[in-house]
C-alpha cells in the first residue's frame, strides 16, 4: 500500500529554494572552472566552449612562461603531508595528557585555540618577524609549517578532546588487569578504538593546510605554496592552464576525502568484527 505524501508548508518549499540557490552559488563557480578546463587548444577563459581537449592539463607540468605549478604542487603536497603527520601526533598527546588535571593547562588550553580567533595574517607576519628578528629565513617547511600547525592544532585539540571525554576507561583497566604496559594500551586498545577520529584529525589537518592561503602569505618565504603560486597568477596567466590547475587540486582533495572515508569504513567494520587488539601482545 502506498503511503500518501505529507502536505508540505509554504516554509518548506521556501527553504528548499533557498538550499538550492546556495548549492549553485557553491559549486557553480567550481563546476564552471572544471567545463573550462577542458578547452580545445585554441579556447581562452571564457564560455563558449571551443573544442574539447586534455591540452591545458599536460602543459601544467610542462614549461611555464609565468610561475612553477609543479614545484609549488609538489611542496603543498608536502608541507600539508608533514602537518597532518605533526597534527595527529600532538593532538593525539595532548588529548591523552589532558585527561588527567595538570598545572597550568586551562592556560595552555586557551593559548592554543586562541590562534582561531586571532586574524591569520597578524600569525603569518608575527612568524614572519619573529624569524627576521633571529636572523633566521622564512621557508616553507620551518617558519611555513609553524604558520599552518597553528591552523590545524586547535581543530584536532578539540576533537580529540570531544572524542576522549566521552571515551570508556574500562577498556584501559581491563587491559591493565590482563598484565598490559602503557604502551601497549595505547596500542592494542586506545587506537584501534580511536582510529577513526584520527583519520579525521589527519584529513582536516591535511585539507586546512593543502589550501591555506593566509597564514602563508608572510611565513613561507621565497619559495611559493600552490595557493600562493595560483594567486600570483591571476593576473598573468591568460590561458585556461588556470583552470586545469584548479580542476586538479580539487580532484586531489576530493580524492584525501574519498581515501579518509574508505580508511573510517574499512576501521569501523574491522572493529565491528575482530573488536579491539586488546588480546595481542599482553602474554
Amino acid at each position: 500500500m502506498l503511503k500518501s505524501t505529507p502536505n508540505r508548508s509554504v516554509s518548506f518549499y521556501l527553504m528548499a529554494i533557498f538550499f538550492a540557490i546556495f548549492i549553485i552559488f557553491l559549486y557553480g563557480p567550481i563546476a564552471a572552472i572544471i567545463v573550462l578546463s577542458f578547452q580545445g587548444p585554441e579556447g581562452g577563459l571564457t564560455f563558449p566552449l571551443n573544442g574539447l581537449s586534455l591540452k591545458w592539463f599536460f602543459e601544467l607540468f610542462g614549461e611555464q612562461r609565468v610561475g612553477d605549478f609543479k614545484a609549488s604542487f609538489l611542496r603543498s603536497m608536502i608541507l600539508a603531508s608533514l602537518v597532518m603527520i605533526l597534527t595527529v601526533f600532538i593532538s593525539l598527546s595532548a588529548g591523552l595528557a589532558y585527561r588527567k588535571k595538570f598545572q597550568f593547562s586551562g592556560t595552555l588550553f586557551y593559548i592554543t585555540v586562541a590562534s582561531l580567533i586571532v586574524p591569520s595574517i597578524l600569525i603569518t607576519l608575527g612568524i614572519g618577524l619573529m624569524f627576521d628578528r633571529m636572523g633566521l629565513e622564512s621557508k616553507w617547511y620551518t617558519s611555513g609549517m609553524g604558520a599552518h600547525l597553528t591552523w590545524t592544532l586547535p581543530f584536532g585539540l578539540l576533537i580529540m578532546f570531544a572524542i576522549f571525554n566521552r571515551f570508556d576507561k574500562v577498556y584501559e583497566e581491563a587491559a591493565r588487569d590482563l598484565g598490559a604496559s602503557p604502551w601497549q594500551v595505547l596500542r592494542y586498545v586506545i587506537t584501534p578504538i580511536i582510529g577513526p577520529s584520527l583519520v579525521g584529525v589527519a584529513l582536516f589537518g591535511f585539507t586546512l593546510s593543502f589550501d591555506e592561503f593566509a597564514r602563508s602569505l608572510l611565513a613561507v618565504g621565497a619559495q611559493n605554496t600552490l595557493p600562493l603560486e595560483i594567486f600570483g597568477m591571476t593576473t598573468t596567466v591568460t590561458t585556461p592552464t588556470l583552470y586545469a590547475l584548479g580542476t586538479l587540486t580539487t580532484a586531489v582533495s576530493l580524492a584525501i576525502i574519498g581515501i579518509s572515508f574508505a580508511v573510517i569504513v574499512v576501521l569501523e567494520k574491522r572493529r565491528r568484527r575482530h573488536g579491539t587488539d586488546a588480546g595481542k601482545g599482553m602474554i
